[in-house]
């Protein structure tokens, strides 16, 4: 068992079991390794304690985040680099496949893509010359899945097996994540009008931070329209780097999410370890 796999049932261990508390020992235990090891391994990979990490699960953060939302979305569209914060957008660009690109089927391009591994599960990705394409957690869908529907989004395209290639954009994202690095990806997706609006919007919340479906629909001056950003929230050809774990439901409830809610939680977590220390 690789040691990003042990990360993984470890955070899904804490996550699945916080109303429990589950001790050090615990932990370490369900992963098979001494109490010392466990966390040693965990602090290098996952850059923060497995008790900051349970911390992290333990507070209501979407009623404390949800509290001062209503400037969150707001100040974030309006405000640049101010003082030590970041805007999520100026470490990710996004661009929108053209109608004309949408039309040639991805004719004359290649996509390069692999698996490769993180903190929280393996991952797909998928670039292009352009930027990132396609990224998927592993589990609720196998490669061959998802390679078909990537061929069916660009079905002139020619599909290149590359991990090195791939390998860099994991661990560009994990260690911004980890270290508050800055250095800049691009995505270049395929969506409609509408979905793209909301990607962009999703861009636009910080680390840490969280907003709801009406927000984002009042956002967008399309207020009443939370159903339709649900769907373009779920539609995200591009985990993590396009934030949607970042959204929840107005009463603070998770609310779905592709990969499964104990991810969704476990990522939202980490980012807010990321963002602003907790004192143990």
């Amino acid at each position: 068992m690789s040691d990003y796999t042990r990360i993984e049932k470890a955070m899904t261990y804490m996550s699945e079991h916080v109303s429990s508390q589950p001790t050090l020992e615990d932990v370490a235990a369900h992963v098979h390794l001494s109490p010392f090891h466990f966390h040693r391994v965990f602090c290098k990979w996952a850059g923060t304690t497995p008790k900051r990490f349970l911390q992290a699960l333990t507070l209501e953060r979407s009623k404390r985040m949800l509290q001062d939302e209503g400037s969150i979305m707001d100040v974030s569209f309006s405000m640049g680099l101010s003082g030590g914060s970041r805007l999520y957008d100026h470490f990710v660009k996004l661009e929108a496949v053209t109608p004309g690109e949408y039309r040639s089927g991805g004719q004359g391009v290649t996509i390069q893509y692999g698996v490769n591994e993180t903190p929280f599960g393996k991952i797909f990705v998928a670039i292009t010359p352009r930027g990132v394409c396609r990224i998927e957690f592993l589990g609720s869908r196998a490669v061959d899945e998802i390679l078909t529907d990537l061929c069916k989004d660009w079905p002139k395209a020619a599909l290149v097996s590359n991990e090195n290639a791939t390998n860099y954009v994991a661990n560009v994202l994990f260690s911004r994540l980890r270290d508050g690095q800055s250095n800049p990806l691009s995505l270049h997706v395929m969506g409609t009008n509408f979905q793209v609006a909301v990607w962009r919007a999703l861009l636009r919340i910080p680390p840490g931070k969280l907003a709801s479906y009406s927000q984002i629909a009042n956002v967008l001056d399309c207020p009443g329209a939370s159903r339709a950003v649900g769907n373009a929230v779920g539609a995200n050809p591009v985990a993590m780097l396009i934030p949607c774990h970042r959204v929840i439901q107005k009463s603070g409830a998770l609310g779905g999410y592709r990969w499964g809610s104990a991810k969704k939680e476990m990522l939202q977590a980490w980012e807010l370890l990321c963002e602003k220390p907790i004192e143990v």
